[in-house]
């Protein structure tokens, strides 16, 4: 399945090593979490926005901080709170009396690097104000169509929807995430680590920026240079008919859910060092790129035993 590398895909000495330094800064302060921090730096490259879902006090709002910290971006934080209201987040008109005007007053969306965090506290009405925003970069406030800064990049935290006081995002929102993923308990060696360290905020604080803006932007355009071959293409259209009709999915995934899989395995190629895509990338980001966007039958276990069986039941070629 794999062809020649492409010379349009490979990267700039200093680009690479600018996105090693990232991803180094990063590890140093989420411990003992590499493949979840390449996850991250997945979503960041394939121009899609993260779910970071797992038990309070296992690092999610660490790794979102750490993760804007390295990359020298524009960076609000919105703490999602069942009293918040739309125009917390995207803004709001408010009338000038002396300019006899509505002027509008941007919020906190308006950045390149926005954390919302625990969003599943908030009710539905507050979590749809972010939809526009995910899907086209721009928000639209009384008939006004506002652009946001590019890039844009959505990190969210939520709790899982068992615990009190949240609210279980909808269908439409978790689609506008590229991956979720979880964090886990860290293993023996990463927490004593932890443990004997410094406070991470402090550490997190001294961080100097390994990316810009810029750079972001080139390493997305190098990530649609990277190739993916006919096979591998057919391969990923197999999994997308295979959930469509597999025994406990009541909704598989859309065509929009495998342009996903393809752009991130082409982003985890590229951070391997590779400008072609292999099914093993496929196969390593198919359970965090599908598993949130199958639905479920009843009694039929979660999306992702269901991703995991999909995946089995479906030869490379």
């Amino acid at each position: 399945m794999a062809a020649p590398s492409s010379a349009a895909a490979m990267l700039t000495d200093g680009l690479r090593e600018a996105l090693d330094r990232a991803q180094a800064q990063v590890n140093a302060l989420v411990l003992g979490k590499s493949h979840e921090v390449r996850l991250a730096f997945v979503a960041l490259l394939s121009d899609g926005h993260l779910l970071i879902e797992d038990l309070p006090g296992l690092g999610k709002t660490t790794l979102a901080h750490a993760l804007a910290a390295s990359l020298g971006l524009d960076f609000q934080r919105v703490q999602f709170t069942s009293d918040l209201l739309p125009a917390d987040v995207v803004g709001v008109s408010v009338f000038d009396a002396q300019a006899r005007r509505f002027e509008f007053h941007p919020g906190p969306v308006f950045t390149q690097v926005l954390l919302a965090d625990e969003i599943n506290r908030a009710p539905p009405r507050t979590q749809s104000a972010l939809l526009e925003a995910m899907a086209e970069h721009q928000v639209t406030i009384d008939g006004r169509t506002h652009p946001l800064p590019d890039p844009f990049f959505v990190i969210a935290t939520q709790n899982p929807v068992d615990l009190s006081g949240t609210y279980p995002l909808p269908d439409s929102q978790l689609d506008r995430f590229l991956l979720r993923l979880g964090l886990g308990y860290p293993n023996e060696a990463a927490e004593r680590d932890l443990l004997a360290g410094s406070d991470r905020r402090s550490l997190i604080a001294k961080v100097e920026p390994a990316l810009r803006a810029e750079d972001v932007v080139a390493l997305r355009n190098a990530v649609g240079d990277v190739h993916a071959s006919e096979a591998l293409i057919h391969y990923v259209q197999a999994l997308l008919a295979r959930s469509r009709r597999h025994p406990g999915v009541r909704v598989g995934l859309s065509p929009r859910a495998g342009l996903a899989l393809l752009r991130a395995a082409r982003a985890y190629a590229l951070l391997l060092g590779r400008a072609h895509v292999v099914p093993e990338d496929v196969q390593a980001l198919f359970g965090v790129v599908a598993a949130h966007r199958l639905v479920p039958e009843a009694q039929a276990g979660s999306g992702e035993t269901l991703a995991k069986s999909i995946l089995h039941a479906v030869a490379v070629d």
